[in-house]
């Protein structure tokens, strides 16, 4: 005979089953794949004696670099092993000599320590020079022993102060060796000659140059490239866009890149088949002083030149990088012999370049082509990411409903029991 305590646990029992097949996903099997090499980030930051100036939201420049590089460090992806570097940050003292060898490993490239890496952070002073090109030469060497993606991030006030070793030309000799390791740079403040050396620094190895005002401008920036540190690298392929749809180039699945020139055209074709989808997105960075408002647009168009659809993004001269998208969904086709349909991708900018600076070579510019099925109509939902939502809130409400019926039955039987006795 079934009694209430024995039909009470069996509910229970049933209940904690289904939330935790809910709740926890399967053990990795033993002896599973751990998967690809960390991926490394190395943090240089100037700490020179301009770095006492306040102008960055009424502290100091120090004080807003320290203020960033501590959400960073919280922020910071476990996958990720990440080292700090600093130029500048020892030697008080004039002679050039001594004060452009002062860099120094503040904390190793590695698993990251928070509290560890936030105690050495605190202890900086803004002191000496700023010798950017030897800290990238050192910096380069900490990576040592690592097949995983490799970046540096330099942050700095100014330009090097350590010449005839020229910066831009240690970040080329840096990406001569072919280890993979590209360099971002931000520079803290408007300055002509910080942004040509910081800009050449980026483009020799493949990184991208950012000017920040603001703290918070900081922290995002960082973040942002020490994220994408974790995630595939992938080695553009270069191309040239032609002057029109006939002349241009044509196009897989893949990261491209080109330079176009200030106001120019630019035109790549891609073959879509019956069924598939081209998805595309391009971004030009303004790798040099440019004038406000501006911005690029991305226009898919059949070789009669009818437009199909286009994308669209404008700039106000704060912003280094300018990017748009798109999407064409080819319809499929009854007929197995349809042919493949031609689309011409256009891109054009209404960049302008600021009084004085050279209009050659053309601004860096970043082409993703994505040829796939498209998705049915069935299945819109998963490819737009809502999937796992959606199975987990039905499982949910799939329990709860159980979870009511058994526990009404249950509460129906315990009351015709007691009626009886």
């Amino acid at each position: 005979m079934i009694t209430r305590q024995r039909l009470a646990a069996g509910v229970c029992a049933l209940l904690a089953a289904l939330t935790a097949g809910i709740a926890f996903p399967a053990p990795a099997a033993a002896g599973e794949p751990k998967g690809e090499p960390a991926p490394q980030v190395d943090l240089v930051l100037d700490v020179s004696g301009s770095m006492r100036a306040r102008d960055i939201d009424g502290g100091s420049r120090m004080a807003a670099a320290k203020q960033a590089f501590n959400e960073v460090l919280d922020a910071t992806p476990e996958e990720v092993e990440l080292g700090i570097r600093t130029l500048g940050a020892n030697y008080p003292g004039d002679d050039q000599k001594t004060g452009c060898k002062d860099t120094a490993q503040l904390y190793p490239v590695g698993p990251l320590d928070r509290t560890e890496a936030k105690t050495a952070v605190a202890t900086l002073s803004p002191t000496g020079w700023t010798p950017i090109g030897p800290a990238l030469l050192k910096a380069a060497d900490d990576f040592k022993g690592s097949d995983g993606s490799k970046r540096i991030v330099l942050i700095s006030d100014g330009e090097d102060t350590c010449a005839p070793l020229d910066p831009c030309e240690v970040a080329r000799e840096i990406a001569a060796k072919g280890i993979g390791l590209t360099i971002d740079t931000l520079g803290l403040v408007p300055n002509a000659k910080m942004r040509k050396q910081l800009s050449c620094i980026a483009e020799a190895t493949g990184g991208t140059y950012t000017s920040v005002e603001h703290t918070d401008e900081l922290t995002d920036r960082v973040n942002q490239l020490v994220d994408r540190a974790a995630d595939p690298v992938v080695t553009p392929v270069a191309t040239e866009g032609a002057t029109n749809c006939t002349n241009a180039p044509a196009l897989k699945s893949g990261l491209y890149t080109d330079r176009e020139e200030f106001g120019q055209q630019r035109w790549y074709r891609v073959d879509v088949e019956p069924g598939q989808e081209v998805r595309a997105s391009v971004s030009v960075a303004a790798d040099r002083a440019v004038n406000p408002d501006h911005g690029v647009l991305l226009r898919a168009v059949t070789v009669q030149g009818r437009e199909i659809v286009r994308g669209e993004a404008a700039g106000n001269g704060r912003t280094d990088v300018v990017s748009t998208g798109l999407r064409y969904p080819k319809a499929e086709s009854d007929d197995d012999s349809a042919p493949a349909e031609t689309v011409c991708l256009q891109v054009t900018n209404s960049f302008s370049a600021a009084a004085g600076v050279k209009t050659t070579p053309g601004m860096p510019l970043e082409l993703t082509v994505d040829v796939v099925d498209s998705p049915s109509a069935a299945s819109d939902v998963a490819s737009f990411g809502l999937g796992r939502g959606w199975w987990l809130l039905g499982a949910l409400i799939l329990t709860g409903f159980l979870a009511g019926v058994l526990w009404g039955w249950l509460s129906r039987w315990r009351v015709a029991v007691w009626r009886t006795n």
